[in-house]
């Protein structure tokens, strides 16, 4: 089931999701919009130019109010939120259908597990030929929310947990739990 905008507020309310910061005007019928933090970070140039899901991918983050996207280039940006959702709910990253119709595409593999905490790292990929100016505090995409049938047996505890800011693949990791 898709939560109302009625049932976020009275989450938000009695604090069993947190989202912070936001503000009332976020809250839309059946999602809450999500803004574009400071932190963007992008793949570090390799002499062999072959990413190895193998080994540790490395990143360069900066932190900037502004940060202007090439055609054709991807960066990962952090939401300016921060989210601690309960081991009941799970929620859907979508993009703004105003900022893709401009070729800007917004993904975080569009799934947020129950128990997650930290901000949302986005995947931005520029797909137009002129570059597109990203500014802090922009509404870049939503979060719609679902409740669970029942609370999750294994709520999320994974390598993302706690997150801040643009945050790289830790891929690699998949290996060494093995």
């Amino acid at each position: 089931m898709i939560l109302s905008d009625k049932t976020i507020l009275k989450m938000l309310e009695n604090k069993s999701l947190t989202i912070t910061p936001v503000e009332k005007e976020q809250i839309q019928p059946a999602s809450v919009d999500v803004r574009l933090g400071n932190t963007f970070s992008i793949v570090e140039d390799m002499s062999r130019g072959i990413l190895s899901l193998d080994n540790e991918i490395v990143y360069k983050t900066i932190t900037a109010d502004t940060y202007v996207l090439l055609p054709g280039q991807f960066v990962l940006a952090s939401t300016m939120e921060y989210f601690e959702l309960p081991d009941n709910l799970t929620a859907f990253v979508e993009g703004r259908s105003s900022l893709g119709r401009i070729g800007l595409f917004i993904q975080n593999a569009g799934w947020v597990d129950p128990g997650f905490r930290g901000e949302i790292t986005l995947e931005l990929f520029n797909a137009n030929r002129c570059a597109i100016e990203l500014k802090a505090g922009r509404r870049v995409g939503q979060l719609v929310f679902a409740q669970l049938d029942d609370t999750a047996l294994n709520p999320y505890s994974g390598k993302y947990q706690g997150q801040r800011g643009a945050t790289g693949s830790r891929v690699y990791m998949d290996i060494e739990a093995k």
